[in-house]
Parts: C-alpha cells; structure tokens; sequence
C-alpha cells in the first residue's frame, strides 16, 4: 500500500466507490483546490451489483478521482455486502488511521437502511478509538484523528438536522461529473425520465445550499459540539 506523503488534512471513509463522490464530492474538490491533502478510503469494492463488476468499478473510480484531484486512495477491500464491525475490520481500519494521521474523518451518517452505511460508520467510530491504543502490534504510532463528522449517504428518506452546510456552488459541477463517471451505477439499467438519480443529487444540493443561502451545499453532522474562535468565521 503507497501511503501520503504527509498526513492527511481530511479522510473520506466510503463503504463503496461512489459514496465519497455521492455524499461530499464538492467538500474534497473545495478541500484540494484550498490546498489541503485528501485521502479518499474505501471499505469494500461494491459489488456485485446489475451492471459493475471489480474491474469496471475500478475503473470509473480513477476516472472520478482524476476529476475530484484527491491526492490518495485505497480500497481496504473489506467484503460488500457483508461489511461488519468486526475486530478484524476494527484493527485494519485503525491501522489506516495511524498511518494516513488525518486531522478530520469524514464517515457515513449512523442512520439508514443499508446494513454496509450502518456498519461503517459504527466501524469508523469503533476503529478511531482503537488507532489511539498503544502496547499493541498494529503498524504505526497511537494516534487518535481530532475531528469526525458524518455526511448523507442515505438509502432513508429523513431529514436528519446537520451541525453545519459547506458551501460547494462553485464546485457542483465539477462534483456531477465526478459522479457521472461512476456509469454502471448512476446511468445504465436506469431510466432517463426526470427525475432521474442524478436530478435527485443536484436537487438534494441546491436545497442545502438554499438553507444557507448559497447555490448548492453539503451537510454534514456531529456528535461532538464544534470550537468557534471567532464569530465572523460563521459569516
């Protein structure tokens, strides 16, 4: 596995190849043209679905990275379908952690209908605490990521109230058609009638971005209260 060169500034935790793209893809492109390093993981492959297989997915996933300009991805290759927050998984996972050092981890909300959401992100929640344990054998030094907030990737149709909304209107478009890449998931088998899947994603960000008078946005949500040192910062 090609590790960072530096730590990450942000980690995007997706249970499958699209979710990051899906869920935060304005959030990376704004984060990486600011400067900041990226990393994008992945748990499982995603398949089998109707119309992918291993080696399309992986595919439209670097063809999607090429767009969003994350400066490093890896598949944990953990099984779809199957995903558990098991001690194996836990320890893998941490593992990661320790070794990419990210400052914020971006997980999937702890609410939905897809058992591999659900276990993810009671996997991450499971595995940040365990990168932090020392006298153990996982690969690289104890090391507990600061920061964790949670994005939409959700199969329910609720409307969980977020901590904040990242403005991403500059970056939508850039956003859909990272999302585009991702064909055998967003466009075949699919009908063309509006609205279609990615009708749904766009409207979805426009909405978000209308709560914080903005053009399109991203919510995400946390469990922890968030430090503000200066209120103009909210302006």
């Amino acid at each position: 596995m090609n590790l960072p060169n530096t730590p990450l500034d942000i980690l995007v935790i997706a249970p499958h190849p699209d979710d990051a793209e899906l869920s935060v893809g304005g959030i990376i492109l704004k984060s990486v043209s600011q400067g900041k390093q990226v990393g994008i993981l992945e748990l499982t492959n995603g398949e089998p679905t109707p119309h992918g297989s291993p080696e399309r997915r992986k595919i439209e996933t670097e063809q999607a990275t090429k767009i969003l300009g994350a400066q490093w991805r890896h598949l944990l290759d953990l099984p779809n379908r199957q995903l558990e927050n098991s001690l194996e998984a836990r320890r893998r996972l941490a593992e990661i952690f320790r070794l990419t050092r990210p400052k914020i981890i971006l997980a999937p909300y702890w609410e939905d209908s897809h058992p591999d959401h659900v276990a993810a992100s009671a996997l991450v929640d499971a595995a940040r605490f365990w990168s932090k344990l020392s006298r153990t054998d996982m690969a690289g030094e104890p090391f507990h990521p600061p920061k964790i907030f949670y994005f939409w990737s959700i199969h329910l149709r609720i409307h969980p109230k977020p901590a904040f909304v990242f403005d991403i209107t500059n970056e939508i478009e850039q956003k859909m058609a990272a999302i585009r890449c991702y064909e055998s998931q967003v466009l075949t088998g699919r009908s063309p009638a509006h609205p279609t899947m990615l009708d749904d994603v766009k409207d979805r960000a426009r909405y978000w971005g209308w709560t914080i008078e903005k053009g399109y946005g991203e919510p995400l949500a946390s469990r922890e209260e968030i430090r503000i040192d200066d209120l103009a910062q909210l302006t």
